[in-house]
């Protein structure tokens, strides 16, 4: 059984004005709302007593009131917070429009004091509306005196702006993702337009040129142009897979089968396809005799593998380019280095995400930005993680890790759809 109900020292005029101050200040400053309002509420019992207090407000989707915060203070301080707690005055207040006292028992379930409880509602106002009922709790009286229920409207009002200020914060939020997506759709759409044309403008500029019934050319001249038609083909296919497995990796529907393979194998394979597309590169390979198998979907790492290496020639031309792979802690490093002229500290941490692309770098080179963002989301598919290294005028070097085989669950068949 609690003592009787003892307020915590006499309070002057300038306590109570200094807590009010306190409070606005919290309203004024505060972002993080549940932060905001422990404070507020704490705050407010150095001024006015109450054991508990409880916030209900209204789904917007139902239209109910439903419980959303509940602080413990005084009696009642060793149970739970219950969020049901003065719900009654809570519906009262908000379908009135105004400061209400009820007064409940427990029942004989309650023993002594706490058996009584006096609970003030207040409705809680917010840009102008009702929103829902805030409700201060007393455990064994008194009842509240008129200048307490003063101070519960004064911080009740004050609740109402944090309430707010999250409902503006949220608001300015939506507001500025609504513009970002449509910024990165109109740059979507002038970029893949820009793509898009600019292998069809050379297939239909060749392909009109050859039947040309005016002009005979040549074999050699007759091939060259066949020739440019098809890597122009080859560029636009290159562009509608990357469009693909963009969005298939986006929404998590690219399928992957996974095997145990030798990663030695697999990385040479690779440099030997980069070495026949681009003879002139420079290409250093620096591999262990005994790298390790991983169970991966090779298809998809060797994908990795062939953007890094082709990404390297597009924006470290006539540099000398390595890649190298050891094992360390249960995963493999693989790694592919230029010396380049390197990439800008602001740029490093967007360089993953979905159609960035440097600003800075080769503008002849095509490009929708979509490379290397297929590159993080298969890795991070095998468990593994992908980064830059970079400073400016020196080089880049790219990484990512996968799993060792002996670490990894096989299943008897995994195909994932």
């Amino acid at each position: 059984m609690t003592g009787p109900l003892v307020r915590p020292g006499p309070l002057t005029h300038g306590t109570e004005l200094n807590a009010v101050y306190a409070i606005a200040r919290i309203v004024a400053e505060t972002y993080d709302t549940e932060a905001g309002l422990d404070a507020v509420f704490r705050l407010s019992r150095t001024i006015f007593i109450f054991d508990v207090v409880s916030l209900f407000l209204t789904n917007e989707e139902t239209g109910q009131l439903e419980p959303a915060y509940a602080l413990a203070l005084g009696r009642g301080r060793s149970r739970e917070a219950d969020l049901a707690w003065g719900e009654p005055a809570a519906i009262e207040a908000y379908r009135s429009g105004q400061t209400i006292l009820r007064q409940e028992d427990a029942g004989t379930a309650v023993q002594g004091r706490e058996r009584r409880r006096d609970y003030l509602g207040l409705p809680m106002m917010v840009h102008g509306r009702c929103v829902g009922g805030l409700v201060f709790g007393r455990f064994g009286g008194p009842s509240y005196p008129p200048e307490h229920i003063r101070l519960a409207e004064f911080v009740a009002w004050h609740v109402g702006q944090l309430l707010e200020n999250r409902r503006m914060a949220r608001r300015i939020a939506t507001l500025e993702a609504q513009r970002e997506l449509a910024r990165m759709q109109d740059e979507f759409i002038s970029t893949i337009s820009h793509e898009l044309r600019t292998p069809l403008g050379f297939i239909k500029g060749y392909v009109t040129t050859l039947m040309r019934k005016d002009a005979t050319w040549e074999p050699e001249t007759r091939m060259e142009f066949l020739q440019i038609v098809d890597e122009e083909a080859d560029r636009l296919r290159e562009l509608i897979d990357n469009l693909l497995d963009s969005s298939r990796l986006e929404t998590g529907t690219l399928g992957m089968t996974r095997e145990p393979i030798m990663l030695g194998g697999l990385i040479r394979d690779s440099v030997s396809r980069t070495k026949s597309a681009y003879p002139e590169m420079k290409l250093d390979v620096e591999l262990p005799e005994d790298l390790p198998s991983v169970y991966v979907d090779p298809t998809r790492v060797s994908q990795v593998i062939d953007n890094l290496l082709s990404n390297a020639n597009k924006y470290a031309p006539n540099s000398v380019v390595r890649i190298r792979s050891h094992s360390h802690d249960n995963q493999v490093r693989i790694e592919v280095e230029d010396t380049g002229p390197g990439i800008a500290p602001q740029h490093i941490p967007h360089l993953f995400e979905r159609f960035y692309r440097v600003p800075e770098q080769n503008s002849n080179v095509r490009g929708t930005g979509l490379g290397l963002y297929i590159c993080r989301k298969i890795i991070e598919a095998h468990n593994g993680e992908i980064g830059v290294e970079s400073r400016e005028g020196t080089g880049t070097r790219i990484y990512f890790t996968l799993p060792l085989l002996a670490t990894q669950p096989i299943p008897e068949a995994e195909h994932e759809r």
